[in-house]
């Protein structure tokens, strides 16, 4: 784990912690699923860090080369991008339809207008 050290793992465990909160203290459903990917998008790069290995070659066979990297993570963070993808539009047009039925994306009016049916 060279190069960047520890310092990839500080900012992973930041944009974790930012997204965490953003999900926990926002009351509007954009600002949640903006959090939501916050922190998705650290848990992308905590995978690619666990992926990296320094001085290491693509695994195609050479001569000379011994020390190859597994290009697993890297192909399931791609499968997770788009799936995240996915899953944020499918959000986006929740909340449209919820500002079209209730007027309203703020969580607490949406509690409010619940407990009054």
């Amino acid at each position: 784990m060279s190069g960047l050290g520890i310092w990839n793992f500080v900012i992973i465990i930041f944009l974790m912690m930012t997204g965490l909160y953003t999900v926990i203290s926002r009351g509007n459903l954009v600002k949640k699923l903006i959090g939501l990917n916050v922190f998705q998008t650290s848990v992308f790069f905590l995978y690619i860090s666990f992926g990296y290995i320094e001085n290491a070659a693509v695994p195609i066979l050479t001569e000379g080369q011994t020390l190859y990297s597994n290009p697993l993570p890297h192909v399931l963070i791609l499968t997770a991008i788009v799936v995240g993808v996915a899953t944020t539009a499918v959000g986006l047009a929740l909340a449209i339809r919820i500002k079209e039925t209730f007027g309203t994306i703020e969580e607490d009016e949406l509690h409010t207008m619940d407990s009054s049916l």
